[in-house]
């Protein structure tokens, strides 16, 4: 398969500090690629250095086979990016901000090509009404339907689902996964771990480093994390103690449970035997999931600013 992203030691730094350290990736047509991280990891940058709009202080590559430097702004004509932020005008239309957004792009047949993006989206029938005053999820369609107006080839999606409510969430997926079906490469970034399990493959990164990627299974797989979760009363006690034990990586609330991880079975069994003979608590071996897995990797990588400001 082509490689739609395809780049090796992009690096970025500001103020001394590497925000995105050596990080290579590599996306294949047609996929969704996950990138999970915490905020301030460098995800935004790196998105933001793959369409074009920064230069990265190192590293080379290419988006969609034109060099990530020389043909950037190629690159930014070939790209749908959605941001963090809601970008267009609150006081246009949503007709009005997709013919401006046309003419941006000096579209052919601008009127077509924006009663296309209506119609795709669902938004023909509000195309009147101002974008300010739009809910959360409305405003994510239109900002979507702006991405593709120029008919990109690769999608970069910066956490677009944030703070719209799930039946949005579910739609917005569903759409992304049928522009994938039509060959669209895309890479969003979420912290949502049931929008993670809906990708194709996830990218990991804390602090401007790749900690681990691959498809859901194998990245479960690789972290070889012991699990134990705890249902009963009082667990909101056992959360501070418990993370002090040594060998545990995470300790974190799953609803009704609290789920203990490490990498050393008998470590982690030591570590919780002190609570183990309670008979207000349940102790049960469980699988570890995904959110299992994003807290212990955050939890063991160096903070690089940390590490500065100690230097």
């Amino acid at each position: 398969m082509s490689l739609a992203i395809d780049v090796r030691g992009l690096t970025k730094r500001y103020d001394g500090r590497a925000v995105v350290d050596g990080l290579s990736l590599s996306v294949a047509a047609g996929r969704i690629c996950g990138f999970l991280g915490p905020n301030g990891s460098g995800k935004t940058t790196t998105i933001r250095m793959l369409c074009g709009l920064l230069t990265p202080d190192a590293g080379s590559g290419q988006c969609l086979g034109l060099d990530l430097e020389r043909d950037a702004p190629a690159i930014r004509r070939e790209v749908g990016y959605m941001t963090q932020r809601f970008g267009l005008y609150e006081d246009l239309s949503i007709r009005e901000n997709l013919d401006f957004i046309g003419r941006l792009y000096e579209l052919p047949r601008r009127r077509e090509a924006v009663d296309r993006a209506l119609d795709r989206l669902g938004l023909a029938p509000r195309q009147r009404q101002l974008a300010g005053s739009l809910s959360g999820g409305w405003k994510q369609r239109l900002a979507l339907a702006a991405c593709l107006m120029h008919e990109p080839k690769l999608l970069l999606l910066d956490e677009p689902t944030a703070g719209v409510d799930p039946k949005a969430r579910r739609d917005f997926w569903d759409q992304i996964h049928q522009l994938a079906a039509e060959g669209i490469t895309v890479l969003v970034s979420t912290h949502y771990m049931d929008e993670a399990e809906r990708c194709h493959e996830l990218v990991y990164i804390a602090y401007g480093k790749v900690l681990a990627r691959g498809t859901e299974a194998e990245i479960v797989r690789d972290a070889r994390l012991v699990v134990w979760s705890v249902q009963g009363e009082g667990l909101a006690a056992l959360v501070a103690p418990l993370k002090a034990m040594p060998g545990v990586l995470s300790v974190a609330a799953f609803g009704n449970a609290v789920h203990v991880a490490g990498h050393d079975e008998v470590a982690v069994a030591a570590a919780i035997a002190p609570w183990r003979a309670d008979p207000a608590l349940n102790w049960q071996r469980t699988s570890a999931n995904l959110e299992d897995v994003f807290i212990s990797l955050i939890s063991a990588a160096p903070d690089n600013f940390t590490s500065l400001a100690a230097a």
